[in-house]
């Protein structure tokens, strides 16, 4: 009873704050709405940066991918880190020479407004099919198994998901669609700081149990026995080969980080570009820290409970609930709960945007007004957000791995996007027609060669993060022949990944930028070596 009190009190908590921070803005203000008045410090871009990105198919996921498969998953969160340096260095700059308010806005400067229109819809289609129903079905998981809602209301597993998928979905919902973006990002920044400590604070106590008390005699049982899976270099039969790094795994990192909406939006509400390059790198160094609470956990959950669980995605929800006082489980849960909903609602955000500006002001009904376009951006979360939690419980006989599940979907449109982004600022004569032949081209290419057809050498079959690093390189590729066979005129605008930045809110470029960036990337490599070799 004292777990759930204190849950709900600390839920209650957040969204009071976020209500009265945000009660005299007015929402019906597009950039208010969509980019929270662009009056985010770089702290408050940190934390909502890390909650957006952080939920419960990472705690969950990736140390059930550890218990598995040991420290090779930390590449996930380590190239992660890189990609953020690369957004903040040479991404964002860009994004703000032009003042935009989403990604297809530039597209639709470089090339048209066809181009900007069906992006959006590869937006709008990744974050409804392979976003919002996953992180509403896996944040349901983990809060049914947190407060054993199955158990305690005498329920089956599937009415406990659909009740908790409702839950999860309402309470983002009108986080999202009522509130704006500062909204969002206020609550991000409150859970983050709870969900910083209280994830730290489970390998802590998980050491702890290992020793028998003794934090140091529970470092040496995890190195002396599970030495092996402690190594993040991974071998061709590994879950995440090595090779990978340098082809699909750092494609997938610099669209999330770099083009993905959902994700980036935060950045174009902070207050200027120098305070959104401190918040990006920000997260970079936070990034690093990622590996011991989203990683090292599964690695203690497979001392402390042995090889043999029937899914490796129980490994998190057992040892938190091995380990943690009662007094702290509801707290922990609470801020758990927020990072659901943090990922949820972030999303949907997003999505309200691209619809609302991409889709509405820019196909739909071209005068609108900043009013009508929020209004139908709300109108479309609304039944967005509807569709996820009727499709989130349908995934509950979906197969083990549900993390690799999501990115591997994800791949279908995301590559082709980002391709098209960097593609469209690096090739200067590419025509639009090239832009949606390369959409077009992406989809197909990877769905054959992941879902349909598996190639392989030498009778292994090839790893589908290197299919996903080939079908950028070919999309790049199709680009410059197409900028060389039928030239276009170059777009005036369009700053060059090679040049220095003017225009537009890019005077305050932060000269710390490439000193701090390259520190991340040093303690990236310094990092791999060290678990390698020591």
């Amino acid at each position: 009873m004292f777990a759930f009190v204190s849950f709900l009190s600390f839920t209650l908590l957040v969204a009071v704050v976020s209500w009265w921070k945000t009660r005299q803005d007015d929402q019906t203000v597009g950039n208010n709405y969509f980019l929270a008045g662009r009056s985010l410090p770089w702290f408050v871009v940190t934390g909502s940066l890390m909650l957006t990105n952080l939920s419960t198919e990472q705690l969950v996921g990736l140390n059930g991918g550890a218990y598995l498969n040991g420290f090779v998953v930390i590449a996930w969160e380590i190239i992660a880190a890189c990609a953020l340096v690369v957004m903040a260095w040479k991404f964002l700059p860009i994004y703000w020479s032009g003042q935009i308010t989403t990604v297809p806005e530039l597209l639709e400067k470089r090339f048209d407004k066809n181009t900007r229109t069906l992006v959006s819809a590869f937006f709008l289609a990744t974050i409804g099919i392979t976003m919002l129903p996953f992180i509403l079905y896996s944040g349901a998981l983990a809060m049914n198994g947190l407060f054993d809602v199955q158990g305690n209301l005498g329920l089956s597993e599937t009415q406990s998901v659909v009740i908790m998928v409702i839950a999860i979905g309402t309470i983002g919902a009108l986080y999202a669609i009522l509130g704006g973006l500062e909204a969002v990002a206020i609550s991000d920044t409150i859970n983050g700081v709870g969900l910083l400590f209280g994830g730290l604070l489970v390998p802590f106590l998980g050491i702890l149990a290992l020793g028998d008390g003794n934090f140091f005699g529970g470092i040496d049982r995890i190195v002396d026995n599970q030495r092996p899976m402690l190594d993040p270099i991974g071998d061709s039969r590994s879950n995440i080969p090595f090779s990978v790094l340098f082809t699909g795994m750092v494609v997938l990192n610099m669209f999330y980080w770099c083009t993905n909406q959902f994700i980036i939006q935060r950045t174009f509400g902070a207050k200027s570009l120098k305070e959104g390059q401190k918040g990006v790198l920000g997260a970079a160094f936070l990034k690093l820290l990622g590996p011991l609470y989203l990683v090292l956990p599964g690695i203690i959950a497979l001392e402390l409970f042995g090889p043999d669980l029937s899914n490796g995605d129980l490994a998190y929800p057992m040892l938190v609930n091995k380990v943690l006082p009662p007094a702290l489980v509801g707290l922990f849960s609470a801020v758990m709960f927020g990072a659901i909903l943090s990922s949820f609602n972030s999303c949907l955000h997003s999505a309200t945007t691209l619809f609302g500006l991409d889709i509405y002001k820019n196909v739909i009904k071209k005068d609108a007004t900043d009013r009508q376009a929020v209004k139908a951006g709300k109108i479309f979360g609304t039944i967005l957000a509807v569709f996820a939690m009727c499709v989130a419980p349908f995934i509950l006989n979906a197969p083990a791995g549900l993390f690799d599940l999501m990115k591997k979907i994800g791949a279908t449109f995301n590559v082709p996007i980002f391709a098209l982004v960097v593609a469209g600022i690096l090739v200067k004569k590419a025509p639009t027609i090239a832009a949606k032949a390369i959409l077009i081209v992406g989809v197909i290419f990877y769905s054959f060669f992941t879902w349909i057809y598996q190639p392989s050498i030498n009778g292994q079959e090839v790893h589908w993060l290197h299919i996903t690093g080939l079908n950028f390189a070919l999309l790049i590729t199709i680009m410059f022949i197409m900028g060389r066979v039928k030239p276009s005129e170059p777009v005036d605008g369009i700053p060059s990944f090679f040049s220095t930045y003017s225009g537009s809110g890019t005077a305050d470029y932060w000269s710390g930028t490439k000193i701090v960036g390259s520190t991340v990337v040093v303690c990236v490599i310094a990092m791999y070596a060290f678990l390698h070799w020591f």
